[in-house]
């Protein structure tokens, strides 16, 4: 008798996948768990698909399919906003997936993503300079990128909100980022025009013969390190040897400043939390009023990814590596850092209810911390402007295009 599978079957496999990994990080996730999920056993899932490299392969895929087929539609920057609001409400696990988990595919697989963002991002472009003909070609990429970038922010989010909703504030915040000047119309503090000295050192192992640092010292760098390589490599590509070479020290030399790898990844992510918490807390309290609090507290933001991109890479890459409590205290730092942004939002922009100032500001997260990260465009050296000004459209803050707008074309 032939076994006939379910019509769908692969689909509602991948759509597990994608929704364990994005809750859970690839690593904590099991073949095991994903079939449990779908309802079939272990061995059944593997006839399907060989194990979970190809899972997570396949899951982007189907995302990132959508993303094409949309944007290949779309004639107007109206059409744009439409085809990344569904695709981030649809397939709402895709941006923490590309941003995450899609460095751990071959070097060849990650190549070929990479390379079909580049074309989503050109299209979109195209049509956007269609409408806008006097920008230049590199900040019409950049707003693209940051109208792409700003639709992850969803994934972001603990609660999926309602998704007539979500979709209808990405389209206009999207409207909004679209229709900015990426340059130096936005006021910014100084640290964002001057980000100073990074609390990430360069990667250079400190000299022979150098004086040996104090073990307060040596600790500091190994913190600074370790944020570094466990953003560029993963916690689990990061060996002590490593570690401890990136400071010019013996691998096991690490296990005098730190009991394990696990306990230093908490540590480095600890020390930098504080940092951007006294950063941005420090600029809401010396500013005078709401609206002023808001756009010190962005500038505070965008400068302080500026020097510590690093870090945000290992937030959000990394988290889900710590143990048990530490990754509680971690997350209640993101959700008290959001709340503190959603409040102020409110009373910025009284007419948002708690559902749209926190899609937004999730969406200035993402934009800004991919911003700093993504090559070409992070070398630009009026990057901080850009940042702010396109923040404060997706803010939608009085006295910038990123208040309500009309109907698209």
């Amino acid at each position: 008798m032939v076994v006939r599978r379910p019509p769908g079957r692969r689909a509602q496999i991948l759509a597990v996948a994608a929704d364990r990994f994005h809750r859970s990080g690839y690593h904590q996730v099991s073949m095991t768990e994903v079939a449990a999920g779908v309802g079939i056993t272990a061995p059944a899932l593997y006839r399907h698909f060989r194990g979970k490299p190809e899972l997570l392969d396949r899951a982007l895929r189907l995302g990132l399919d959508a993303l094409a087929c949309g944007l290949r539609g779309a004639r107007t920057t109206g059409d744009l906003g439409a085809a990344l609001a569904a695709v981030a409400v649809g397939h709402r696990p895709l941006g923490t997936l590309v941003q995450r988990d899609a460095r751990l595919l071959p070097p060849a697989r990650r190549a070929a993503l990479r390379r079909e963002l580049r074309a989503d991002v050109a299209l979109m472009t195209a049509v956007l300079r269609a409408g806008r003909p006097e920008l230049p070609l590199p900040d019409a990429e950049l707003i693209c990128w940051s109208a792409l970038s700003a639709c992850t922010g969803l994934s972001y989010q603990s609660a999926a909100p309602q998704p007539r909703r979500a979709e209808a504030v990405l389209r206009e915040l999207v409207a909004a980022v679209l229709a900015a000047s990426p340059g130096g119309a936005a006021a910014h503090p100084d640290s964002a025009a001057h980000p100073g000295p990074a609390i990430v050192p360069a990667a250079d192992p400190v000299a022979p013969g150098s004086p040996e640092p104090r073990p307060q010292a040596r600790r500091e760098e190994l913190l600074a390190a370790a944020v570094r390589l466990f953003h560029q490599r993963g916690f689990d590509n990061v060996s002590t040897d490593q570690l401890g070479a990136a400071v010019g020290i013996s691998g096991p030399s690490v296990y005098r400043h730190f009991d394990s790898k696990a306990q230093l990844l908490a540590a480095s992510l600890v020390r930098s939390r504080e940092r951007l918490w006294q950063e941005v807390d420090g600029a809401f309290a010396a500013a005078a009023g709401p609206e002023a609090a808001l756009t010190a507290g962005l500038g505070a933001y965008v400068g302080f990814a500026l020097r510590n991109g690093d870090y945000l890479g290992a937030m959000l890459s990394e988290t889900e590596r710590l143990a048990p409590p530490d990754r509680r205290v971690a997350v209640d730092f993101r959700r008290d850092f959001l709340r503190t942004w959603v409040g102020l939002l409110r009373r910025v922009r009284p007419e948002y209810d708690a559902v749209e100032a926190r899609i937004r500001v999730h969406a200035l997260f993402a934009l800004v911390n991919d911003g700093v990260r993504n090559r070409p465009h992070s070398a630009r050296p009026d990057l901080g402007d850009c940042l702010l000004h396109l923040g404060r459209a997706v803010l939608g803050l009085p006295g910038t295009d990123g208040g309500r707008v009309p109907a698209p074309r």
